[in-house]
């Protein structure tokens, strides 16, 4: 089984019992606006989603979505997906709306990157709605570089509006360096991968 423990987190993977709060945290309208998922999720799309999660794997090609479980209360907080391919990743994340600000998203990030990065990635791309500040700001300060916006690039299912998309990089050697310095790594955060 995977898993990335961090000091308040245990990013694992999604139990059919995730389906009722990842359908909780995903129908909040400020959440759903800048995803591609269909909103609102039902309950049954929610446990099918939360089925075909359980069944991914994050040693192959394609997408492997983390739960993020608090430590503090085993509560499902958010996911964090991560897509393999041709040396590649983007990581889409989400949080409960009532968790935002805590630096949860900053550790899960973090946690995930230096798993991948340990692993022997070469490279990780992000992409992030323009329009989502806090993302773009967790982006940097991670110590991805911005490298491009595409220019309503995006169409959001949800709204039927065309958005802006921007491209973020992150190479092994910068995370790296970034890790020696302040940066949180698996060695001063606590993080197992088990």
């Amino acid at each position: 089984m995977i898993e990335i423990e961090t000091p308040r987190l245990v990013l694992r993977r999604f139990r059919i019992q995730d389906a009722a709060p990842m359908a909780a945290y995903r129908n909040d309208p400020g959440i759903a606006r800048y995803q591609a998922w269909p909103s609102p999720l039902t309950p049954e799309g929610a446990t099918d989603q939360a089925r075909v999660y359980s069944e991914q794997d994050p040693e192959q090609p394609g997408w492997f979505q983390y739960a993020i479980e608090l430590k503090a209360d085993r509560s499902l907080a958010g996911d964090l997906g991560v897509n393999l391919h041709d040396n590649r990743l983007q990581a889409d994340y989400t949080l409960a709306p009532a968790l935002h600000g805590q630096g949860y998203a900053t550790e899960a990030v973090h946690a995930v990157l230096g798993d991948l990065f340990r692993r022997g990635l070469h490279r990780v791309s992000a992409e992030c709605d323009a329009r989502n500040t806090r993302s773009a700001r967790l982006l940097g300060r991670a110590g991805f570089d911005l490298e491009g916006r595409r220019p309503e690039f995006t169409l959001n299912i949800n709204t039927g509006e065309w958005t802006d998309t921007l491209l973020y990089g992150l190479l092994s050697g910068r995370w790296h360096t970034l890790a020696a310095g302040s940066q949180p790594t698996a060695e001063a955060t606590g993080i197992q991968h088990q």
